[in-house]
């Protein structure tokens, strides 16, 4: 296994290195989405590339861009924004998400921000995002942290409390296929490689 990202601050470079990822960002940075990124998969499944030395990027089945609005929570909003990006870049699959109304569709309280949506992800590794500040650079958003993602763990995020849900969308996701070397987290135990037979 090649492991090239070991921290934010490689993680940020390796990102930087990437003309189509630099490219998307920019797209997304161009709309002035309050606290816009574009984050779960399309971050994951880079760093999980990396990390098992694939030379290629797993193909998407698309492309999460979070932002913050709790003065427009209409969904039609969204779809416009996915509309945008797709002129510009039609190639992928655009799902602009509005963070602030993501909980009417999860049944739960009104989120505060981006970071704090993404803290009730299912897992860890998927709640992380970027995107580009005032001067160009990538900026990271990690609000559970870089750890489990850089060491290839997938761990349940500890404010998403659907333990059956986790494991049927872990399963349903094929990632132990995909990156072999991924390692289940169930509960204080540890690590544990693959899924529960």
């Amino acid at each position: 296994m090649i492991s090239t990202i070991a921290d934010a601050s490689s993680l940020r470079e390796a990102i930087h290195r990437q003309p189509e990822m630099m490219a998307d960002l920019r797209l997304v940075a161009e709309l002035g989405l309050p606290q816009g990124c574009i984050a779960a998969g399309y971050i994951r499944n880079f760093v999980w590339d990396v990390l098992h030395g694939y030379a290629g990027r797993t193909p998407l089945h698309d492309v999460d861009v979070l932002y913050f609005d709790p003065d427009c929570l209409d969904e039609e909003a969204e779809k416009a924004y996915d509309a945008r990006l797709r002129e510009r870049n039609p190639q992928l699959n655009w799902s602009a998400k509005n963070q602030a109304r993501m909980h009417l569709r999860n049944g739960t309280v009104p989120y505060r921000s981006v970071e704090d949506a993404m803290r009730h992800w299912p897992e860890t590794a998927t709640a992380v995002g970027a995107r580009l500040n005032g001067a160009g650079e990538v900026e990271l958003i990690a609000p559970l942290g870089l750890e489990d993602l850089l060491s290839l763990q997938v761990r349940q995020g500890p404010y998403f409390h659907d333990h059956a849900a986790f494991l049927r969308r872990v399963s349903g996701k094929a990632w132990f296929t995909r990156w072999p070397c991924l390692e289940l987290v169930e509960g204080e135990g540890g690590a544990t490689p693959g899924l529960p037979r």
